[in-house]
């Protein structure tokens, strides 16, 4: 159901703002229609140079930020503020997708998520998001949404496979977005993702990304700054793992989180 596209460019520590701006123009002109940024990284002005510099029309790039508690807080009047000034750096008339970041600070969902109700009727957003919610915060997310809920997005990779927010998504029908899907570049020394990399002769991120990819309601926002592995991750839409391979890498024991902070719902449970 989702309008959101499979795989996007992940820009979060892509903070140069000449570096930022270049690799958001390769990735559309390469082939990518998705761009993934947020308040918190500081680069929005530079993410919007960037689609402002690539042939590729704006209507068809799908753009995803996100609003934080700690830059301008949740409440509700908060969020609205906040996206305005996210739309004044990007230099554009709505985002595709808006985010809650964190359901952390003064997130209170019966506040927070009117407002993204209210900028989606305004014509200002397309869609509604959240990232690093559990299962509960999405259920409860949801019952105070008037708008769909499209995309949640969350730490995703072989060493870290959320099963269960999965299993929401595909239960719930939206997008699950896995960020950081190459785990900090750790995928290059899994035994597992490296053999299968050298069976069918490509990268161990095209395999990593892949594998998420063979997932119902599953997205992709990779970071990359050069042409070169902005290529190489593209390449993961033509590869197709077989079945073995699925199961290999659903086999790995090892669990690794790379991103976490204060008052994250499984530091709560």
């Amino acid at each position: 159901m989702s309008d959101v596209p499979a795989i996007g460019l992940g820009t979060w520590q892509n903070t140069d703002p000449e570096e930022c701006a270049e690799s958001v123009r390769t990735a559309l002109e390469v082939g990518y229609r998705h761009i993934d940024t947020a308040q918190y990284y500081g680069n929005e002005e530079a993410v919007g140079e960037g689609i402002a510099r690539a042939d590729v029309p704006r209507e068809d790039v799908f753009v995803g930020s996100k609003v934080h508690a700690e830059k301008f807080g949740l409440a509700h009047d908060e969020v609205i503020e906040g996206l305005e000034v996210t739309l004044d750096r990007l230099g554009l008339d709505k985002l595709d997708l808006l985010y809650v970041h964190w359901p952390v600070g003064n997130y209170d969902a019966a506040e927070t998520l009117p407002a993204f109700d209210e900028v989606r009727d305004r014509g200002l957003i397309d869609h509604v998001g959240v990232c690093n919610f559990s299962t509960e915060l999405l259920d409860e997310a949801m019952d105070h949404l008037d708008a769909p809920l499209v995309a949640h997005q969350a730490e995703t990779h072989p060493l870290l496979q959320q099963d269960e927010l999965v299993a929401h998504a595909q239960e719930h029908d939206y997008q699950h977005v896995a960020y950081s899907p190459l785990a900090r570049g750790d995928v290059f020394d899994i035994p597992e993702v490296v053999a299968i990399a050298e069976k069918h002769g490509v990268s161990a991120s095209q395999v990593s990304l892949a594998w998420l990819l063979s997932r119902e309601n599953v997205s992709v926002v990779p970071k990359a700054t050069g042409e070169a592995h902005i290529r190489d991750n593209l390449g993961a839409l033509d590869l197709e793992l077989d079945a073995e391979d699925i199961e290999t890498i659903r086999g790995i024991e090892r669990e690794e989180r790379f991103v976490s902070r204060d008052g994250a719902p499984w530091l709560e449970a």
